[in-house]
């Protein structure tokens, strides 16, 4: 190691170093003033046959990972994305489905067809699309919790 001397000129904008006079090791000797030789203290290796000691490119890696959770984000948000969709549609079949005009007690299990009478007013009814001329918006079952399933549906029908 260097002994410096440490000094300012008179105005205080220059620093001076100067050499106390120790002289230079070359850079393969591990030397300190307080412990001597002391290459063999060192947590890493200093002599010339010694690995290289390099960092590790963690830039690389961040962006491989950052890529990586935001895709398992991407892929979460979209199939989130899709069940909301799902529920949304259900809901509003629902919606129509209790709106709609019938003079009966639905059944739980059984199958009802929906269909659009006068004056756009949907109505539920036991009796099939073949087997009448009324326009047909859906097939639906109503299951033991009191929701409507969509069966089968217009192509452009409501949904």
């Amino acid at each position: 190691m260097f002994n410096f001397v440490i000094e300012t000129d008179s105005l205080n904008k220059n620093i001076v170093f100067q050499n106390s006079g120790m002289e230079k090791k070359p850079d393969s000797i591990v030397y300190d003033e307080d412990q001597g030789y002391n290459a063999k203290l060192l947590p890493y290796a200093s002599n010339i046959g010694a690995p290289v000691i390099k960092l590790d490119d963690t830039v690389a890696w961040k962006t491989t990972g950052i890529h990586r959770v935001n895709k398992e984000f991407e892929s979460k948000f979209n199939e989130l994305k899709s069940e909301y969709n799902k529920l949304i549609e259900e809901y509003q079949w629902n919606e129509l489905a209790y709106k709609a005009q019938f003079n009966f007690e639905p059944v739980i299990g059984e199958i009802y067809y929906m269909y659009r009478g006068k004056e756009d007013k949907e109505f539920l009814s036991l009796i099939a699309p073949n087997q009448w001329k009324q326009e047909y918006i859906a097939t639906l079952k109503l299951t033991s919790e009191r929701k409507w399933v969509v069966l089968d549906k217009k192509e452009d029908a409501f949904g």
